[in-house]
């Protein structure tokens, strides 16, 4: 069984930065893919970023490029997402999923609330 559990969100002001980390165990497969997708109150369920653990390769949704950045470090089976230059639309609940594409078919976690303040 898949665990995913993330960490890291918080209160932040419009400029500020945060690091959210994404803990995964129980899986076996070298290549798989984990994500960062968000949603905010009223709003669709949207695809932030991910990265691929077999060759690094990453996606950004084009509202977060420049800002935000994934990275992976495999022996701790944890992804980090850093991001920069918060605006208050960046405020969400931020879901790290794992599963083998960035489309969110896979395992979730429990979600870490994110909110910047203008």
């Amino acid at each position: 069984e898949v665990h995913v559990v993330e960490s890291g969100g918080g209160l932040v002001q419009a400029g500020g930065s945060l690091r959210l980390s994404c803990a995964s165990s129980g899986f076996t497969f070298d290549d798989i893919v984990i994500g960062w997708f968000r949603q905010a109150p009223g709003k669709e369920r949207e695809g932030v970023s991910c990265i691929s653990s077999s060759d690094g390769s990453t996606y950004y949704a084009d509202s977060v490029k420049g800002r935000f950045t994934i990275s992976s470090d495999n022996a701790k089976n944890t992804v980090y997402l850093q991001m920069n230059s918060l605006k208050p639309e960046d405020t969400a609940v931020y879901y790290c999923t794992v599963g083998f594409d960035c489309s969110g078919n896979g395992s979730w976690g429990q979600g870490t609330q994110v909110t910047v303040s203008s």
